[in-house]
Order: C-alpha cells, then structure tokens, then sequence
C-alpha cells in the first residue's frame, strides 16, 4: 500500500482553525484526483478539499464538527491502485436498538445514497433512510432528513365539526403535550460572527448618525444610461456603485474615518479598501472591493456582481474577505427603514442604507414627492468626533444629491 495523507491545506493569516462539516466519502469509496472528498467549514467560507491523487480512501482521522488546523490529517488514502485490505471498525459504545420500523441505514429508496452527515441525522431520529427521497435525485442529503423529519411532525388537520366546518375551539388537551424544541449547534460563522460583535460592542465606543438623501438624481441618471451602461460593461448600473464612490470621497475629506487604532497610535490608511455586506444563506459576509478611488463605477458593479455569485454559491475566497478599511451595508435590500450598524473591528467607520420610499419633502419653499432614503453612520468616537461624523455624512449626501460631483471628488 501507498498511503498518502490528506490534509487541512493553508487556511489564512486571519482565519487559523477549520471545522470538519462534511464528509462526502466514506472509507472504502474510490476517488479520482480531484474529486472533492470534505467540506472545511471556516469563520468566513467553507472549503472543499479535493483529491490530489486516485486512490482509495482507508481511513478517516478527523471525523465531523472536528476542529482541525493547517497541516492537519484529515484522511489516509491508499494511492497504489491495489484494493486495500478489509480495516477491522473501531469499536463502538453500546447503542439503544431503534424500533423495527424506524431504523437509519445507508441507502435511502431505490438503493440511492445517503451522505455521512444525513446519516447522522437519520439515526440520531430513529428515520429509515429507505423512506427519504434525495431533492435532487442524488445523494440523500442532511437538509432531505431535516424535512422529512419536519413533515412527519406536521400537526394532525382540527377535528369537523358536525357541519363539517373545522371546530372554531381548542381541544382539551394538554398544551406541554407535543410541545417541541429543536437544539442546532451554532456554525462557526456564525459562532465567530456572535464573537465579533459582541466584542465591537465591548471595545468600541459606537454612536450612530443619521440623515437621509433624496435618490432622485441618481435615479434619473441610472434610468437615462442603464441601457447603454450594459451594452458597454455587460453588468447593471446599480446604487452601490455611487455610495462606493461618496464614501470613497468623504474618506478623502475626513480621513480618520479610514483609520484604525493600534494600542496608542491611530494608522491613516490612503487606500480606500471598502467592504460591502452580503446576507448569505450561511451568515454574513463582507467581501472587500480593493482600491476603490482608482476603479470605475463599472469595475466596482462588475465586483459587486462577482461576489453576490460567490457569496450565494459559497465559492467565496478567504483573499475577498481580508481586510477592509471602511463597510457599506445595505439593509434596503430586505426592507429595512433605518437601523444602527455594528462596526466591523478594526474599523471605525461602516454606513448603513436603507429602503427608499416616496415622501414629502419640502424644496425651495414647495412640498414635493421625492424618493428619500435614509442613511446611517455608526463610528467609533474614541478617534472620530460628532462633528466631523455628521460632515462626514453630509458629504455622502451632497455627493448622491449631485452625483456629477463623483467625477471631481469620487
């Protein structure tokens, strides 16, 4: 035999410790090289690491919701091409035998197979994998147990009525009877993202302003060259271009916004490195768009649609999240009116937009109807005054008001 280790790869100088998430190999499964055998789930992306080499896998070392560092073995795989000799199982504490007619097994209907995290999931709940149908008509996978682990549990219809309307009262049951709850491990993004915050709200003293911008200029503008933008770029004329663009001539301004504190000395950075918070499915995520002050609005949409992609399919890299110097978020996508930003540390600045919504404004003397957005400011006050805060965000708001500005001070 040939053995050959499979092993954490180098992770980054930020993020030094990985979660084993999933195993999509078991041992004894062939692979070929670069086949992806385990999911590494990390405080900002999750990483797969593939096969290097064909073999056959012999043993697993580190199994999952293991902790494992750079460098690490994770698996033992046999590169020889000769089949490896039957490994004797280690052994087992002493399990409760499940009910007859609910038992976890390895293959699910029609001989399909089950992932070693559905699996888990499977036994832990006394399921028969055989009744579980795979979503997507491969592997059965954890989310297809959890669902039908959540329709077997549906409550049973209300009793009719003798009319055969649905009885308007309770039953007369116990209410603690049936009453469930469900325990989930926290991930680790989202464990390190809870870490995070609430050190920022420990070790920074946050205040928040707040104004609000009338969109209509910018409107007008993007509904004037959206179409030709496109044709040129091949990517949308969005909002967060301009903001990129207004914070990036605020900082210039107001340059302690684009700091940070270390121990008894503030660092002035004069790179404009912003990050831009994405929601996705595992937790947030900033992405950074580097150099900002030297990218076009097109080169800043063509990053912003690049990491939505990667954000939403996980294919992030651990390079797009390092870093930053100041941090736009935008809970306007989800409906948001107005909320306070936390500060993403070492940061001392992040701008908060919000849902735009038609209202009365009064201009020049007349109520008009305008599109306004409102806009928050969280900054640490231990290096950034009010007054400069508020001039700071008057700035922004006088940049997206006469967005031609952009083009001088942007």
């Amino acid at each position: 035999m040939a053995n050959v280790n499979i092993v954490v790869p180098e992770l980054s100088e930020s993020v030094v410790e990985a979660t084993v998430a999933e195993w999509l190999v078991a041992v004894g499964d062939a692979v070929n090289v670069g086949d992806v055998l385990v999911v590494l789930e990390t405080d900002k992306v999750n990483l797969e690491v593939a096969a290097e080499q064909s073999g056959t896998i012999t043993e697993i070392v580190a199994g999952e919701e293991v902790d494992v560092t750079a460098g690490e073995v994770l698996a033992v795989m046999d590169a020889s091409g000769e089949a490896p000799a039957p490994k004797a199982e280690p052994a087992q504490q002493p399990q409760a035998q499940p009910q007859p007619q609910a038992v976890a097994t390895a293959s699910g209907g029609d001989g399909q197979k089950a992932t070693p995290v559905a699996q888990r999931v499977a036994s832990a709940n006394n399921i028969d994998l055989s009744k579980v149908s795979p979503s997507d008509g491969g592997k059965i996978t954890k989310e297809d147990v959890e669902k039908f682990i959540a329709d077997k549990n549906k409550p049973a219809p209300q009793p009719a009525s003798q009319n055969g309307q649905s009885s308007p009262f309770p039953s007369l049951v116990d209410p603690s009877v049936g009453r469930r709850e469900e325990r989930i491990k926290l991930s680790r993004r989202r464990r390190t993202i809870a870490t995070r915050l609430v050190e920022a709200q420990s070790t920074a003293a946050m205040l928040t302003t707040f104004n609000e911008i009338d969109m209509k200029p910018v409107m007008d503008i993007r509904k004037k060259h959206k179409d030709r933008f496109r044709e040129v770029h091949g990517v949308g004329l969005g909002f967060t271009s301009f903001f990129v663009k207004a914070v990036v001539g605020a900082l210039k301004a107001f340059p302690y916004l684009n700091s940070e504190i270390d121990d008894k000395e503030v660092i002035l950075k004069h790179y404009y490195d912003i990050g831009i918070a994405i929601g996705a499915e595992e937790g947030l995520v900033v992405p950074v768009i580097r150099d900002c002050d030297r990218l076009s609005f097109a080169g800043i949409e063509g990053k912003v649609k690049e990491y939505a992609v990667a954000a939403n399919d996980g294919s992030l890299s651990l390079d797009a999240l390092r870093g930053g110097t100041f941090t736009i978020t935008n809970g306007g996508v989800f409906g948001s009116m107005m909320s306070t930003p936390i500060l993403n540390p070492p940061q001392v600045g992040i701008l908060g937009l919000h849902g735009i919504k038609q209202r009365p404004v009064v201009i020049d003397g007349e109520i008009v109807i305008r599109p306004m957005m409102y806009v928050a400011l969280t900054y640490d006050h231990r290096i950034v005054d009010g007054r400069e805060s508020v001039q700071f965000l008057v700035q922004v708001k006088e940049l997206i008001e006469d967005p031609e500005r952009l083009l001088i001070e942007g």
